[in-house]
């Protein structure tokens, strides 16, 4: 179990923090088979902020790894980056604000 009593959940290969974002994987990759949506990707990863020296201390880039990232043909093939939530946490809701500054993209949440 994880702080949120998410249960981690393997399929195909890969864990997943919870038993609702395993089957959210499961539903997308039948999509994908019947070519709704194409270029599924898993826990894809972008730079919200470059690493910087704070203090005369290096500090890691601040990144936020999507859930699942996308095309969705029902909308002309547009990208899309989806969050698998059951509530939202402060840090998250800071990462989804800077994902639309630092890269015009608006997370989906489910």
């Amino acid at each position: 179990m994880t702080k949120y009593s998410n249960k981690k959940t393997l399929v195909d290969g890969i864990w997943f923090d919870s038993k609702k974002e395993a089957a959210r994987y499961q539903d997308l990759k039948l999509l994908q088979a019947a070519k709704i949506i194409r270029n599924l990707m898993v826990q894809q990863v972008f730079e919200l902020a470059p690493s910087i020296i704070i203090q005369g201390r290096k500090r890691p880039a601040l990144r936020y790894k999507a859930d699942f990232t996308y095309f969705d043909d029902r909308q002309g093939g547009v990208f899309v980056v989806e969050d698998v939530k059951g509530f939202r946490t402060e840090g998250y809701t800071i990462k989804r604000h800077l994902m639309k500054t630092e890269h015009d993209i608006e997370v989906l949440e489910t």
